[in-house]
């Protein structure tokens, strides 16, 4: 079983319009709600290539009910969702006919120290039966900076897999507990080292503890340096469409390799062809199958392997 983490849950709405302009009233052509937050959008990927995923965080009220009526939906997902007595979040996604995507998300519930303990009593027992472990987004009000920190840390003692994909003082926190991957994006790893060269940010971000780490470098693929070498995995050409949950995916697919123990340059392949089918597709937490297959033979990656 693979466990995602998503303390910040929401519930994701797509609005579609023609054309998004400021200061003018739009006509929605269409709406669509689904479960979201980027650890939900990663296990549902996770379901959709066969594994076996469950997932928890923080869900409550309105919102979150029907937050989990809808998860319920999902082939091959478990909810262990933990319950609090704030609601959950919502997320509003402005999609034009172009694709341009305009994000609106509200904060987070304050979490009462009682919830984050339980939450932690939770996390700890599901770890026994997880092959690994993905600690994703933002950190709802109430939760310590450190939090992520404390929770790789927990991993880490049971000897799970556990990979972070989070930005900010979050990230920075939890670099020091050592995780075994990190997943930033090339603009997060510059704000954390200072570095706008992503090959030299990488390497930083290594030194600071993460065992490997893998910035996304957008539509040009990833940039991965890791114990066992480095390799960047480029895509045949660029795709458009909505980039939302391309990085959701991207997770996805380094966590499916790794718990196939495949080899660096697999799981970079499996990892970009996975983000670019979810690019053109309508939502995050989809791809398209036939492009990922397609892709799969066609996902450039180069690099070298560490000298032992």
């Amino acid at each position: 079983m693979i466990l995602t983490v998503t303390l910040n849950t929401a519930l994701d709405i797509t609005h579609r319009v023609r054309d998004l302009r400021p200061h003018t009233t739009h006509r929605v052509t269409e709406v669509t709600e689904r479960p979201g937050g980027k650890g939900l959008n990663v296990a549902r990927v996770l379901a959709a290539l066969g594994h076996e995923v469950t997932v928890t965080g923080f869900v409550g009220g309105a919102t979150g009910r029907s937050l989990q009526e809808q998860l319920a939906r999902i082939p091959g997902v478990v909810d262990a969702l933990v319950p609090i007595g704030g609601s959950t979040r919502r997320t509003i996604a402005v999609v034009d006919a172009t694709g341009d995507t305009t994000q609106l998300n509200e904060p987070g519930p304050l979490i009462a120290p009682a919830e984050w303990l339980a939450f932690q009593e939770a996390y700890e027992h599901l770890l026994r039966s997880a092959s690994a472990v993905a600690l994703c987004g933002s950190l709802p009000p109430g939760i310590p900076v450190g939090a992520y920190a404390i929770l790789i840390r927990t991993a880490r003692t049971l000897a799970v897999p556990v990979l972070l994909d989070t930005s900010g003082e979050p990230l920075r926190r939890g670099l020091a507990a050592r995780p075994d991957i990190v997943k930033p994006s090339a603009e997060e790893l510059a704000e954390l080292t200072g570095s706008h060269e992503p090959s030299r940010a990488t390497r930083d971000a290594r030194r600071r503890g993460a065992q490997s780490v893998v910035a996304s470098l957008g539509p040009d693929g990833l940039l991965a340096h890791t114990p066992e070498g480095h390799w960047r995995a480029t895509p045949p050409h660029h795709f458009h469409g909505n980039p939302t949950g391309a990085g959701d995916s991207a997770v996805a697919g380094l966590l499916s390799a790794l718990v196939q123990h495949l080899p660096w340059p697999t799981r970079l392949t499996h990892a970009v062809a996975l983000s670019a089918a979810t690019v053109v597709t309508p939502a995050a937490g989809e791809f398209d199958h036939e492009v990922y297959e397609q892709l799969l033979g066609q996902v450039a990656v180069t690099g070298e392997v560490t000298a032992a």
